[in-house]
């Protein structure tokens, strides 16, 4: 990795403190490191009631905290109110990835992150979510702009992370890391609509905790 490389990263308004809603540690490792090697002060904030089974979840967050704890990052594990994901889901069980169901989801993350931010003291709240190429980066700008709205002084920051060779160093670091490497989005409907696919193709369902990043392997999902 060769930070010189990198921009210098500027948050809304020249604010050096910023909340960032952390998907998985794949999607944030190059957010992370971009803000660091531009000396932002951030904080991770863990809020991803979408993702199941639990132990997908907990494999997920453990990820993310290991990460964080190597670099001295603040981490926030916020609720697992997966209840609460359900019921806002309730009929979009058969959306398509991309559609209204992941507008909810994103709409329910970001809310809560902007809560956050707000009681906290942070003028900027962004996301590591638009750096996956699986993602729609204008629904999820979209949603987080909405979601910072109420509330004076936040700024939600739209900032395209996969620019500049971000999305390669993502792919890097995962690889340096050994991340483990989720092969669906995260509900238990994107897992569903993953098998079905991989049925149709002669493959085999996809099996939580086995796979892991390589230096030689190839990225399904982030």
């Amino acid at each position: 990795m060769n930070d010189l490389v990198r921009p210098v990263l500027t948050p809304p308004d020249g604010q050096r403190k910023v909340l960032l809603h952390s998907c998985c540690a794949p999607c944030s490792g190059e957010v992370m490191e971009a803000m660091l090697a531009s000396g932002i002060d951030y904080t991770i904030f863990f809020y991803n009631p979408n993702i199941h089974p639990e132990r997908e979840y907990l494999l997920r967050k453990d990820e993310n905290i290991r990460f964080a704890d190597k670099h001295g990052v603040p981490f926030v594990d916020a609720d697992y109110d997966k209840d609460n994901w359900f019921a806002r889901a309730k009929g979009m069980e058969w959306e398509p990835e991309r559609g209204i169901r992941c507008t909810m989801c994103f709409d329910m993350r970001f809310e809560r992150t902007a809560l956050y931010a707000h009681e906290h003291g942070f003028p900027v709240m962004t996301s590591s979510l638009g750096i996956s190429r699986w993602k729609n980066m204008a629904q999820i700008n979209d949603c987080g702009k909405r979601a910072a709205a109420p509330y004076d002084g936040l700024s939600y920051w739209e900032y395209n992370w996969r620019k500049g060779g971000g999305a390669a160093r993502m792919i890097e670091i995962s690889k340096r890391e050994e991340f483990y490497q989720q092969e669906y989005c995260g509900c238990v409907y994107s897992l569903r609509d993953t098998n079905i696919h991989r049925r149709n193709q002669g493959r085999s369902p996809v099996v939580l905790g086995e796979n892991y990043y390589r230096e030689a392997s190839e990225n399904k999902d982030g």
